[in-house]
């Protein structure tokens, strides 16, 4: 028990030097400013009779300054500093305020990096959807790269022998049709000689004669004109109706050689 009224007796001592120590403390700088404040009323004054080079305006200014400091510097030394008793229950209130209001801040900072956070997250994932989409395009474009620079040459030599070949395939085609279309028409409308009543008639002017269709006449002359350009005239001969090559030399179809009359050929309409 003893010891206990000895331990509170020199924490009340302990206390009260250290109210003393910090009244003079204050005392002393109020002095100092005291001081300072006199030594700028001083110059003040001794300038008053001096020309001063600053408007009227800026004068009052400083005065009124003058002024409030003055009365501030009063109004601490007639202030008595307010003492905080240190015994444990108000150390402990004082603790639970500043943990208060440290919390708080704490718990603002913490909000405010939570957000600021967030958005940096957000932020990341963004830059890396974008960084994974330039890496994909950039090593798909690198791929391309490799594949035109090892294939820039075959690729173009078979891409030109596969046009060429589907150019023929759909040439041929095309060919085939206008063939058959040629021949379902002449078949049609330029029949054999037999088919048309005059057989007799025909066998009589030609007993020994086999008669060809205008259609494969006609296929006589383009093969010839195709396979030999440099001689496509064809010999008239006695399978080649007559009235069928008069046709044909009316029409400017066929044209006779200049030298021998029973050789024609087909008009080059493709050139």
């Amino acid at each position: 028990m003893a010891v206990n009224q000895q331990s509170l007796i020199s924490d009340d001592i302990l206390d009260k030097e250290y109210v003393m120590d910090r009244k003079d403390r204050i005392i002393e700088e109020c002095e100092e400013l005291w001081k300072q404040m006199e030594k700028y009323q001083q110059e003040i004054t001794l300038a008053e009779g001096e020309r001063l080079n600053c408007s009227d305006a800026q004068l009052t200014l400083l005065m009124m300054r003058l002024k409030n400091l003055t009365a501030e510097y009063n109004q601490w030394l007639e202030r008595t500093p307010d003492i905080i008793p240190l015994n444990p229950e108000s150390l402990i209130t004082l603790g639970k305020e500043e943990l208060q209001k440290l919390h708080h801040n704490l718990e603002m900072l913490l909000s405010t990096v939570q957000s600021k956070n967030q958005q940096l997250q957000e932020d990341l994932r963004r830059e890396q959807e974008w960084l994974n989409e330039q890496e994909e395009l950039g090593a798909s474009l690198n791929e391309m790269c490799k594949e035109l620079k090892n294939q820039v040459i075959p690729v173009s030599e078979k891409r030109t022998f596969l046009e060429m070949k589907t150019k023929m395939t759909k040439i041929k085609k095309h060919k085939e049709k206008l063939l058959t279309s040629l021949g379902e028409i002449l078949d049609k409308h330029f029949p054999l000689p037999e088919e048309n009543g005059s057989k007799k008639r025909k066998r009589e002017c030609q007993p020994n004669a086999q008669l060809i269709t205008l259609h494969e006449i006609l296929e006589i002359l383009i093969n010839a004109l195709l396979h030999s350009p440099h001689d496509p005239y064809v010999k008239i001969n006695d399978s080649f109706w007559p009235p069928y090559i008069e046709l044909l030399l009316r029409t400017g179809i066929v044209l006779r050689h200049q030298d021998d009359p029973s050789q024609i050929r087909l008009e080059a309409f493709h050139q």
